[in-house]
């Protein structure tokens, strides 16, 4: 029996040969070392984070997150939900409270859901990955569990918006959370506590309706982790990652910098640290090469 058991929402950009799939790679890892067990929910679906802000309604995205919950409760009933993708983390839980709060919504989401012959009557709270080593762990337990610290590597964390507002994670400041900073000293990171562009927005909604824009955020983002002495960027997010490390290229052709910042998950850091590989820790699927991380993971 393994020591903590949750209903699984991967997500659409975890999947195989997806943009965050090296995000999975390393939860996956992670867990094996804490002994979770993360059970996928049968025949989930997307939770509609993008489409249904682009041109669907609030319904459709209501009722698609819905279903995810009413198949969560029936197959995995008692079981938190737990996603590791922000977005997914954020719109699911808006859509559960909003339903939830709400007979009015809740009968119409059932109206739709009856089609698939479902009916939503409640489940388990949604909750970041995040949520879970916090919460159910604490810094001290995953502290205690490092087998190869990190050696001091200077860490610039980088919540961005979706896991810091309208929710966040209980008892952190808006403005200065401090997880990513506990979590990455817990591996033995020096978290760069400086480092003034932690909950600033990537600007991935903007990246190609507007790319002057959102590469302007991008590279404050880097520009102040690089100006600090960062070795790299630890995020919670995919898009972040995803952005942040991407654009790094197109930035210093645009403006003659040189960036060159590794742009990591905090799953990633730990995975390592409990004695993960470099494949273990998804380390062999970065555009900008996490070198020292690698180098760590190599050590015997």
């Amino acid at each position: 029996m393994a020591k903590k058991e949750y209903a699984f929402y991967p997500g659409c950009s975890s999947q195989r040969k997806a943009s965050a799939a090296n995000l999975q790679t390393s939860v996956a890892s992670l867990c094996k070392a804490l002994d979770i067990t993360l059970t996928e929910i049968p025949d989930w679906n997307c939770c509609s984070a993008s489409i249904a802000y682009a041109g669907g309604g609030e319904l459709e995205r209501l009722v698609l997150n819905a279903r995810n919950f009413t198949l969560a409760a029936k197959h995995l009933p008692g079981q938190d939900i737990v996603a590791t993708c922000a977005a997914c983390w954020l719109n699911a839980r808006e859509s559960k409270e909003k339903i939830d709060g709400s007979e009015q919504l809740k009968a119409e989401a059932n109206e739709a859901l009856k089609e698939a012959g479902l009916n939503y009557q409640g489940s388990g709270p949604v909750r970041h990955m995040v949520e879970v080593l916090i919460e159910d762990f604490g810094y001290e337990d995953l502290k205690r569990r490092v087998v190869k610290p990190l050696g001091g590597i200077k860490c610039a964390g980088y919540v961005g918006c979706q896991t810091n507002r309208p929710f966040g994670i209980a008892g952190e400041s808006f403005e200065n959370p401090l997880y990513l900073d506990h979590l990455m000293e817990a591996v033995g990171a020096e978290a760069l506590t400086a480092y003034d562009q932690k909950v600033t927005c990537c600007g991935g909604a903007l990246a190609f309706s507007e790319p002057d824009k959102s590469q302007k955020q991008m590279r404050d983002v880097v520009q102040s982790a690089y100006d600090h002495g960062a070795e790299m960027i630890v995020t919670p997010c995919p898009l972040c990652q995803a952005n942040v490390e991407v654009y790094q290229s197109e930035i210093n052709r645009k403006h003659g910098t040189k960036f060159n910042l590794p742009v990591l998950y905090y799953s990633q850091l730990l995975t390592v640290a409990y004695g993960g590989s470099v494949k273990e820790a998804g380390l062999d699927g970065h555009i900008i090469a996490p070198t020292k991380l690698k180098e760590i993971a190599a050590k015997k």
